[in-house]
């Protein structure tokens, strides 16, 4: 079953932010060619600056644990700690018979 995440950090200022976008801007060609990473999109807020959501979709959970083992997303999570002043992540779940969108 796929695996779909949003997760939100906020920053705790324009240093934090910049070295965030950084780190998360190197990792990304590698974790956009992952099996199993479906889809990954980092997201700024126009009405909160130091606030960066990634949208991602996963095949399931074991492909999500690659993708946080993988060297350049390892990386980037070594650093997080002293870049972020909060996480939440949240973890997506389908509507039971919600009408679907087809892909674009």
């Amino acid at each position: 079953m796929t695996l779909a995440l949003v997760v939100r950090f906020d920053l705790p200022d324009a240093a934090a932010a910049q070295r965030f976008d950084a780190l998360l801007g190197a990792a990304l060609p590698a974790v956009r060619t992952e099996p199993g990473t479906h889809l990954y999109v980092p997201h700024t807020s126009d009405t909160e600056p130091l606030a960066r959501l990634v949208y991602a979709v996963y095949a399931d959970r074991a492909a999500h644990e690659r993708h946080n083992a993988a060297p350049a997303m390892a990386r980037f999570l070594r650093e997080l700690p002293g870049l972020r002043a909060a996480v939440r992540v949240e973890e997506l779940v389908p509507v039971p018979d919600a009408p679907r969108v087809p892909p674009v």
